[in-house]
């Protein structure tokens, strides 16, 4: 009911008839001003309607999947904001994403773990011999470690290739990949723990990290 809501509060807003509550007036207001397209707005709503069934990925593919139809969707609508439609910026934005879904699956394992749900690629675990107990325990075994080594290896590929665009992508959409500066602390911090998503150290902040953002974004790199 609430993704019915929304599908139809988009229709609405780019009939400029917007529901009366206020996400939907602010949401209509950037429309207008920064003419958004329509099909990023939708492709979120679609893609977290089918995450409701509540289940593991079937494959990394289907994560990609995920991560491309929500994360990066969100990418393409801050460039807009920003002004930038560049083909090498939504190649960067298309990368992004896809990382950004992939952290934020691995990020949340422990999380979920501590629910009884495990979300990670089916496939890869089974290529390892990890089964979703496994993780349910926060079983620190190397086989665990290999899926996470897997997954966390497929981010940084798609970290790898967004920056290959940035010498073609305008200095102006560096704002809207800010989020760089996380993924990357991510990784490297998962990787000084020998991939071992539960190690207590990635529990921890990094405080330098809202400064390496600010030196980012004066940089306009990513």
């Amino acid at each position: 009911m609430r993704m019915q809501f929304w599908k139809t509060a988009i229709e609405e807003v780019y009939r400029d008839e917007p529901p009366n509550q206020p996400v939907s007036t602010e949401l209509w207001r950037a429309v207008r001003k920064h003419q958004l397209t329509k099909r990023w707005l939708l492709r979120i709503i679609t893609e977290r309607e089918k995450g409701l069934e509540d289940r593991a990925y079937r494959n990394l593919q289907e994560l990609e999947s995920y991560s491309e139809n929500t994360q990066s969707s969100l990418v393409y609508l801050l460039l807009e904001c920003l002004g930038v439609r560049n083909v090498h910026a939504d190649h960067a934005a298309s990368h992004v994403g896809k990382a950004q879904g992939i952290v934020t699956c691995l990020r949340a394992t422990p999380y979920h773990s501590g629910r009884r749900k495990v979300y990670l690629p089916m496939d890869l675990c089974m290529l390892h011999g990890a089964s979703q107990e496994d993780f349910i325990r926060g079983s620190r075994e190397q086989k665990v470690r290999d899926v996470v080594y897997d997954i966390a290896s497929q981010a940084h590929v798609h970290l790898q290739h967004a920056r290959s665009f940035s010498s073609s992508v305008p200095a102006a959409a560096s704002v809207a990949f800010l989020q760089t500066v996380v993924l990357e602390d991510y990784l490297q911090r998962v990787r000084r723990a020998d991939f071992d998503v539960f190690h207590p150290s990635l529990k921890n902040r990094n405080p330098l990290v809202a400064f390496q953002m600010y030196l980012q974004s004066w940089r306009k790199t990513y």
